[in-house]
């Protein structure tokens, strides 16, 4: 098996839509993913799959309710981890973010939600 390098800014350069994740690799039952963000998404969780949101341009607000502590501020690099069950909203706090997000290869982007902004046949980076 040949092995290759990710430069992650020319990934991030290879798309242009925001709300539409790529995806960036395997590994086991996970996925890599590269995604850009602009403006608000929606409300949603994910009944069985945590996700990781690191960011690597912008700042990610990740809009929590009370019980989860409130509203979370992600700057460039920094991450967070979303526990399964927990709804969450992503906005982007600047014009456009990019986020590298590791999450196992069964989530769906927009969760229990099911609306024009869910992605169930990602392409490949």
């Amino acid at each position: 098996m040949k092995l290759n390098k990710v430069n992650v800014t020319a990934a991030f350069s290879a798309f242009s839509e925001y709300w539409s994740p790529r995806i960036g690799g395997d590994i086991n039952d996970s996925q890599i993913k590269f995604a850009k963000f602009s403006g608000t998404f929606n409300w949603h969780h994910h009944d069985h799959e945590d996700e990781l949101f690191f960011v690597v341009k912008g700042t990610l607000r990740m809009k929590l309710h009370a019980e989860n502590g409130g509203d979370i501020l992600i700057e460039e690099g920094e991450y967070l981890i979303v526990p399964k069950g927990t709804e969450h909203c992503p906005e982007a706090v600047t014009d456009e973010v990019h986020c590298l997000l590791l999450e196992p290869k069964t989530t769906v982007n927009t969760g229990n939600v099911v609306n024009e902004r869910t992605r169930t046949n990602l392409e490949r980076i």
